[in-house]
């Protein structure tokens, strides 16, 4: 992470310090030519001054001839000689370091002829005539020096547009390229992580069966072995508990037959006539076998399908007979119960698995009988909607509370909703039912009710793919 940081950050980080260093010549040259603008400008004004200072000193002396005045014209004309050199230190060209020089050695030699020329003679006037040159010199040189500042300010103009234009140039071709990199490592990174989101998906719910095998950053990998280890453990457990329910279901189910079939004979008369007491103490043993049967169906049906050890027996049934039978198994349940039916069933022949279709109206009947009061009303009802058969299942219980609505279909949840009945359930009813009908392909889900109870809805398809034996059978 920390390369690919750096990665990322180095196009950037190359495009501020580039950006730095060029604002930074630029200031440097807008600076110095502020400076030498300043003192050129400066310059050239004490020189022109000085220059008619001079003027008017030798003037002076052609007319009076006081020797204190050539004392006056040497200190003024060290002066411009001072003025001059500073001209000459600044960054001039060479025209303009010339023409300064130029007028350096004329009022040298001005100085010169002032010095050994009597004063009131013609000569002197020669020389004073001579200072209106020395001005043109001193023009000459301040518009040269102001030309060179003008020049140097354009250009100092157009070095910033090109500096300009360079850093635009430069962001617009490093904005995709540290894109590029910025997708290339987060595809690196994001690519693992992803799959490590999956697999703790996976495992929360509760699969196992796919191995985690993940290729990226070392922490990465290492976090991705942690958690195959983790799901080989969860996958051992899992069919351990698979295993411990086959046996123990297999284990109850042998005497509990025995149990079922004596009560059968003591119904059917075998031993005797039975009095009314008696007959009503057996149909009690009867309904409780038959809910401790269902109960062990479940848990051998959710243990083989836990283990992908059965699949769907596709076949073509009619779906009344089918919700006749069970509404008959559980028919003592509900006349002790007072629970009133309300069917509303169309005349429909699904093709499907019809013990698993059973066992999905037997687990939503009986948590309806489990949860509606006496004197309550259950309603089942079966319509085709275009391919898919729906069944709806409804009581006039508690209903479910909304924050257990998520984990009510979990294996082995039970709510918070007290249950009716002798024999409590194991908490694997709804999630038998939630296999099958993922298994034939449908959906279920839990709506609002009307009434205030459970109303849960089941789609199947009305046609499932038919095994091959099936199909020739039927041509």
């Amino acid at each position: 992470m920390l390369i690919g940081f750096t990665i990322v950050a180095a196009p950037l980080l190359f495009a501020t310090i580039n950006a730095a260093v060029q604002m930074n010549r630029l200031s440097n040259r807008s600076e110095q030519l502020v400076v030498h603008g300043m003192k050129g400008t400066r310059n050239n004004q004490m020189m022109f001054e000085e220059i008619g200072s001079l003027e008017r000193t030798a003037r002076l002396y052609q007319i009076i001839g006081n020797a204190d005045l050539l004392e006056v014209y040497s200190r003024l004309n060290d002066r411009l000689s001072a003025t001059s050199n500073e001209l000459l230190a600044l960054p001039l060209d060479a025209t303009a370091w010339n023409d300064v020089r130029a007028l350096h050695a004329e009022a040298n030699r001005l100085w010169l002829e002032v010095k050994k020329t009597p004063p009131n003679s013609p000569h002197m006037a020669e020389v004073v005539d001579a200072f209106p040159h020395l001005s043109e010199l001193a023009s000459q040189v301040s518009n040269r020096i102001s030309g060179q500042i003008d020049r140097e300010l354009t250009g100092l103009q157009l070095a910033a547009q090109t500096a300009q234009r360079n850093l635009f140039w430069q962001t617009l071709l490093l904005m995709p390229l540290t894109l590029a990199v910025v997708g290339v490592f987060t595809y690196l990174f994001g690519r693992p992580i992803r799959a490590i989101d999956r697999a703790i998906s996976e495992l929360g719910r509760g699969t196992f069966s796919r191995p985690i095998s993940i290729r990226g950053p070392a922490d990465l990998e290492r976090l991705a072995s942690q958690l195959e280890w983790l799901r080989s453990r969860l996958l051992d457990l899992a069919q351990e508990k698979n295993r411990f329910l086959r046996h123990m279901s297999h284990e109850l189910k042998t005497p509990l037959a025995n149990i079922r079939e004596g009560t059968e004979l003591l119904m059917d008369g075998a031993v005797g006539e039975l009095q009314s007491g008696q007959r009503e103490v057996t149909a009690i043993l009867r309904e409780n076998g038959m809910k401790l049967q269902r109960l062990i169906e479940n848990l051998l049906s959710f243990s083989a399908w836990q283990a992908k050890s059965v699949g769907l027996e596709i076949s073509e049934f009619k779906l009344r007979p089918l919700i006749k039978s069970v509404l008959e198994n559980q028919q003592l349940t509900l006349v002790a119960q007072r629970v009133r039916l309300d069917v509303q069933v169309e005349d429909l022949s699904p093709v499907a698995d019809r013990a698993k279709v059973r066992l999905i109206l037997d687990n939503l009947l009986s948590n309806a009988v489990k949860f509606t009061p006496r004197g309550g009303t259950i309603s089942i009802q079966a319509h085709a909607e275009r391919d898919q058969l729906r069944l709806d299942v409804m009581d006039s219980g508690p209903g479910i509370p909304v924050d257990e609505r998520k984990r009510i279909f979990e294996a082995f949840y039970q709510g918070k909703t007290p249950q009716g009945g002798h024999v409590k359930g194991t908490g694997i009813g709804l999630s038998v039912v939630t296999e099958f009908v993922n298994a034939h392909g449908g959906s279920v889900e839990i709506l609002e009710s009307k009434s205030g109870g459970a109303h849960f809805r089941v789609r199947l398809p009305m046609r499932q793919a038919l095994p091959a034996r099936e199909k020739a059978h039927a041509a």
